[in-house]
């Protein structure tokens, strides 16, 4: 996964015309979906046509004078719905129709007044600077100040940290419409047909972000003006839609996502390599390695088959520690090794009980009932884990003390 950075300082200022032929060679274009926003709609319009004639708005079904306003400006690509969908729905259409048009980016912005498209110049700024050009940018609102409306400050924060635990992304501002996406890159990914809503923006994130897409901040101002704006967020419906979505997403990332990116680090760098610089050179302290092998030893020694890896990536978010090692000492109870851990827990379980053992390593490969011995497996496999958990994590502490003290030595 890419870091989340915020690229607000360092930025040329670019004059208009610079600007323009920006936004004509990166290929980019404005997406504006729109609804019932009569007040604000030709105010948006003309100052996003300030910088570039590539614009698509998608009129989602308005029922004000959207349509009277919409005949003053021929020049740009109208998409019209018969019907309100939502802003999702709308924002997939007009990318769909973007990169039928050899689109390459599209920025996006609400067309209820709330954003200034004198901002556009930051982001083809920061798509220009940025070497990385596979990159979504998040207009950031600076959601603790005073002119933020309470509801979406709250939102905001919801999404926020539901963000953080699906994804482990934490970003400034979850919620802003105000973005510059990579909609070629993003031409691939399949998104939910029941994303129709405010819910579409958090799932291009969280997907983007899977996909190897870098997600930065710019800067933004933002306007609330309660005479003009027409919002259509539903504080409760939306944010409960949202947080469904982020429970999905919590659970791939425990089941799929996690796992996933762990094996292809490791078939990627090799197991050599991948020790060397995963685990060795980890900044973690030697305190949180330690930890992370002694849960990860722990939970594999466990007697929780089929969950091991779903729970000790939860723990380690939860308890904050290194996801990578807690969940590669977890396989030490990967299938080959399965008959092993189960004849060293009945093993344990047997002399802690004082009961005579007669298990063989190929008797439990053939032909063993579990059912039978589950007192002592039970027992032993407690007794296993927690010792096995406490010896490894003393040991990962040891050495790991050992390699930071060799390291600061060398560069010392």
């Amino acid at each position: 996964m890419l870091p989340l950075s915020n690229l607000n300082t360092g930025l040329k200022l670019m004059a208009l015309p610079e600007i323009t032929s920006k936004l004509l060679a990166f290929r980019c274009c404005v997406v504006l979906p729109t609804y019932n926003n009569e007040k604000t709609l030709r105010r948006v319009l003309d100052g996003v046509l300030e910088f570039t004639q590539d614009v698509i708005l998608v009129n989602d079904g308005s029922s004000d004078d959207t349509l009277r306003i919409l005949k003053s400006y021929p020049q740009i690509i109208q998409l019209h719905q018969i019907k309100n969908t939502g802003k999702g729905h709308a924002l997939k259409i007009g990318f769909k129709h973007a990169v039928s048009l050899g689109f390459d980016y599209a920025i996006t912005l609400d067309t209820d007044g709330q954003h200034f498209p004198s901002d556009i110049p930051n982001f083809i700024e920061a798509l220009d600077a940025s070497e990385d050009k596979k990159i979504l940018i998040i207009g950031d609102r600076n959601m603790n100040t005073a002119d933020v409306l309470a509801r979406s400050a709250k939102g905001n924060r919801v999404s926020t940290f539901w963000m953080k635990a699906a994804t482990g992304l934490k970003l400034q501002d979850s919620q802003s419409g105000f973005r510059l996406y990579p909609i070629k890159d993003m031409d691939g990914i399949k998104f939910m047909e029941a994303t129709k809503k405010f819910e579409f923006e958090i799932e291009a994130i969280v997907k983007s972000y899977w996909a190897g897409i870098a997600i930065v901040h710019v800067p933004i101002e933002v306007l609330y003006d309660m005479k003009e704006r027409v919002s259509h967020f539903r504080p409760f419906m939306d944010i409960a839609r949202m947080v469904v979505l982020y429970t999905w997403f919590l659970i791939l990332r425990l089941f799929y996502i996690g796992p996933r990116n762990f094996y292809r680090k490791l078939k990627k760098k090799g197991l050599k390599r991948f020790f060397l610089e995963d685990f060795l050179r980890n900044q973690d302290s030697p305190k949180k390695k330690a930890l992370s092998i002694a849960l990860g030893v722990f939970l594999g020694l466990s007697p929780l088959w089929g969950f091991h890896t779903v729970i000790v990536i939860f723990l380690a978010i939860l308890l904050r520690l290194n996801k990578l090692i807690a969940f590669a000492f977890s396989n030490i109870s990967f299938p080959p090794f399965i008959p092993f851990v189960l004849l060293l827990s009945l093993e344990t379980g047997n002399w802690v009980l004082g009961i005579e053992s007669h298990y063989t390593l190929q008797g439990i490969k053939e032909n063993f009932d579990l059912m039978r011995h589950l007192e002592a497996y039970l027992v032993g496999s407690l007794v296993l884990s927690t010792s096995s958990a406490l010896l490894f994590g003393l040991l990962g502490y040891v050495f790991f003390s050992i390699i930071d003290r060799k390291k600061v030595l060398i560069h010392g």
